[in-house]
């Protein structure tokens, strides 16, 4: 029988407040979890931070509904996220406060791995990325890529925080092309897209029961949207998605995020019949199935933007395929990596209300499609896309990539 291989401690260095109402966090946690399940020994470092009223002492474990199979620890840093309007108001950003926590919380994680075991680190923050390269822990970081800078000075600054670096995984194949053209050698390089835990969508209520509780109407045709209504200041579409509800004549839009504003102004727009506008606020990421199970067809209707078209790769995707309902979503190269045309969901053009209403119009007259297109999904998404998977995969990048002597090695000092 031949040896097991020791567990590999890795330690996740999160710049983030958890729990957060934001994706991201609830991507941290999977992961973390699922590294976990696939052999590793996992700590999970985070931002001692300021979180919001609803959010405060709420236990991230219990939030995100994940198991305690990994550790965790708040490194301290400067949070002046409290005083970001005053701030805002003397620079136009609040930029100064991010730069601030982030470069504080990169000090802490300097001064505790002087002494800290691990293996192998492993984060998704660009300023923690420079940090361990400075400190001479560049060999032994994986970096996961959710963008690529902007800015020629931000690429070069980049390209100097990559140099020597363990590995890179990315979120799609045009992100490791960038990175591949950063010098970053192609074994060192693997694409992974994010995913979901099967699990929650595994005793899902009925679609009447669902809208009862959420006090939807009950013989409507509802397309859905769950998740935040913008990212790093950019709206998501919501309204192409009114706008093309409206032009079926029958279609309800039902909105699960927030900030509630953005329902509002939609709502001041007109266009869509008040009554066929509607939402739940902020949900916990426990609930969000029990949303999706109320729909009859999940949209993400992205505008073209770099960061959509390119960059990104949105759990909410992977959850609408787990859903068991059909998927109309923008056409987007981000977008195709993951599902196709006619097969496990309907694609239109961004930013085109009235190829969405078109789309719309056919799942509601077309329930034969609806179904063949949510099954092939929810193949796809068990097959492909679970945490576990991505898990597996990414671990084993590590392990290939480690310097040769590093795993099982101690203090770094």
């Amino acid at each position: 029988m031949p040896a097991m291989k020791p567990k590999l401690k890795l330690l996740y260095l999160a710049n983030a407040r958890l729990p957060t109402e934001k994706a991201h966090g609830g991507q941290i946690m999977q992961m973390c979890a699922a590294l976990a399940g696939a052999g590793a020994e996992i700590e999970l470092w985070h931002a001692r931070r300021a979180n919001t009223p609803e959010l405060a002492g709420r236990d991230p474990f219990d939030y995100y509904r994940v198991a305690r199979t990994f550790t965790r620890r708040a490194i301290p840093c400067v949070d002046l996220f409290a005083m970001a309007t005053r701030l805002r108001n003397r620079w136009g950003s609040d930029r100064a406060a991010f730069l601030v926590q982030a470069v504080t919380y990169a000090l802490a994680l300097g001064w505790r791995l002087r002494r800290a075991p691990f293996d192998a680190l492993y984060t998704r923050d660009p300023i923690t990325l420079l940090a361990l390269r400075l400190g001479g822990l560049g060999a032994r970081t994986f970096y996961e890529a959710h963008r690529f800078p902007g800015t020629a000075g931000g690429a070069r600054l980049h390209r100097f925080a990559l140099r020597g670096v363990g590995g890179v995984v990315t979120l799609t194949a045009r992100l490791r092309e960038l990175y591949a053209a950063q010098n970053v050698p192609a074994a060192r390089l693997h694409v992974a897209h994010d995913a979901v835990d099967l699990a929650r969508f595994a005793a899902l209520p009925d679609k009447r029961e669902a809208r009862r509780t959420l006090g939807l109407p009950g013989d409507a045709f509802i397309a859905g949207y769950v998740g935040r209504f913008h990212t790093m200041g950019m709206a998501k579409g919501l309204d192409t998605l009114v706008e093309a509800a409206a032009r079926t004549g029958h279609v309800h839009v039902c909105l699960v995020g927030g900030p509630a504003e953005t329902v509002e102004a939609l709502r001041a727009r007109g266009g869509l019949d008040s009554a066929r506008l509607h939402d739940t606020g902020q949900v916990p990421p426990a609930e969000v199935p029990r949303c999706l199970a109320a729909f009859d067809v999940c949209v993400m209707p992205f505008p073209w933007t770099e960061h959509f078209a390119y960059y990104a790769s949105p759990i909410k995707l992977f959850e609408y395929m787990a859903s068991g309902r059909p998927i109309v979503a923008s056409d987007l190269p981000a977008v195709r990596e993951v599902v196709a045309h006619e097969v496990s969901a309907l694609l239109t053009p961004p930013g085109d209300p009235d190829a969405l209403a078109k789309a719309l119009r056919r799942l509601s007259g077309d329930p034969a499609l609806g179904a063949r297109l949510a099954a092939n999904a929810r193949a796809l998404a068990e097959k492909e896309h679970t945490w576990e998977k991505r898990a597996g995969d990414i671990l084993a990048f590590i392990r290939q990539n480690l310097p040769p002597g590093h795993e099982g090695a101690p203090p770094c000092e």
